[in-house]
């Protein structure tokens, strides 16, 4: 079988990276380090990527969440609002770009879909569930389980402008989310995974068997993946 090429960049990026296993301020470096090597045009995303011992084909081993970053995603979240009467103008307030009710959900309904997040008060959700295959493979339809189908919502739309990051359960048991840029501090990037992997121990399920977070890796956009101590996860959480 051929092995897939790969650029120059990548190969000194991927020199920069020791291997074995981090802990995640230590990983974060790395990964900074890795990304300057690349001169790359863009500031990179940084992902974390978790692989976890459960099965998501069973719904009692789903894990879904969404955790407020300390130092936000490092962009600039696009929030909309369905919402009417107290509600609209609450939602404006707060920050939010998009509010509307029926002329929204016929907008996206027709195509438009330039919107980042999505909130929707309870009172709408009957007709938001029209759009629902629309919104729902793209992991934009508001759900109650995160909080995005809510009366409240200024809190919600402050929160997903400074940075909250909703995640799932992939197939193959990953779960991956982005916490921030290749530009902030290795200490605020280490700082928004590590809220990041103490939710999801926390979010461990009842049914999960064995070991519960078997790998965590994190990279940038276009750099080579570094290897995380899955221990550090546990004892800090239980700390």
């Amino acid at each position: 079988m051929n092995v897939a090429h790969r650029g120059k960049k990548y190969v000194a990026a991927k020199k920069l990276v020791t291997v074995g296993k981090h802990d995640v301020t230590t990983a974060m470096k790395m990964v900074k380090d890795a990304s300057k090597s690349t001169a790359r045009k863009f500031d990179e995303t940084v992902m974390l990527s978790v692989r976890l011992g459960v099965d998501p084909k069973h719904a009692d081993q789903m894990v879904r969440g969404a955790v407020a970053l300390p130092h936000g995603v490092g962009m600039k979240v696009r929030v909309l609002v369905f919402a009417k009467g107290d509600k609209d103008k609450e939602a404006r307030a707060a920050g939010a770009d998009f509010v509307g009710a029926e002329d929204l959900i016929e907008k996206i309904a027709g195509g438009w879909m330039e919107f980042d997040q999505a909130i929707a008060t309870p009172d709408l959700m009957g007709q938001v569930g029209k759009i629902g295959r629309v919104l729902g493979p793209r992991g934009l339809m508001p759900n109650p389980k995160v909080g995005t189908v809510t009366f409240d919502v200024a809190k919600m739309v402050k929160e997903l402008k400074a940075g909250r990051v909703e995640f799932r359960t992939e197939k193959a048991g990953i779960v991956q989310l982005r916490v921030g840029k290749a530009s902030f501090a290795a200490e605020a990037l280490a700082e928004n995974a590590q809220a990041a992997l103490e939710l999801i121990w926390k979010l461990k399920p009842a049914a999960a068997k064995g070991t519960y977070i078997r790998s965590i890796t994190v990279s940038s956009t276009m750099g080579p993946g570094v290897d995380i101590d899955t221990g550090v996860v546990g004892r800090t959480a239980e700390a």
